[in-house]
């Protein structure tokens, strides 16, 4: 499966964007569809993830009453609204698929499917 990633760009601090992430490809099963994101010089980290019917899901504390995910099953699409941006928001967004699992989790080494990244910078 391959999943593209967009929607990325330049946006002030407080402002909202929107990204947005489709699956195409050999497709079987998705479960947890989500996000992960990786500032300059640090480590990838958790963003948010949503179950495979859109009934669960799961954030990082940091993003929590900011962000929120949603999925569209028919499209194979996962999407990222993110709300009320803050400069420490800036990094590279990346969405992700768990096809092997239907617990959702935070743990990079549970997704198998990797989008190629979109850029996410928050001007103060």
């Amino acid at each position: 499966v391959q999943l593209q990633a967009s929607g990325g760009g330049l946006v002030q601090a407080g402002g909202p964007l929107r990204l947005s992430c489709a699956a195409s490809g050999r497709i079987f099963r998705l479960y947890g569809m989500g996000w992960f994101r990786q500032a300059p010089g640090k480590e990838r980290e958790f963003v948010a993830v949503v179950s495979m019917n859109g009934g669960d899901t799961l954030y990082a504390d940091s993003v929590k009453g900011r962000f929120a995910i949603s999925r569209d099953n028919a499209k194979n699409a996962v999407s990222l609204q993110m709300s009320g941006l803050k400069p420490e928001d800036t990094a590279v967004y990346y969405c992700a698929a768990e096809t092997g699992d239907p617990r959702l989790s935070s743990q990079r080494y549970k997704y198998d499917a990797w989008g190629q990244g979109t850029l996410v910078t928050v001007s103060s």
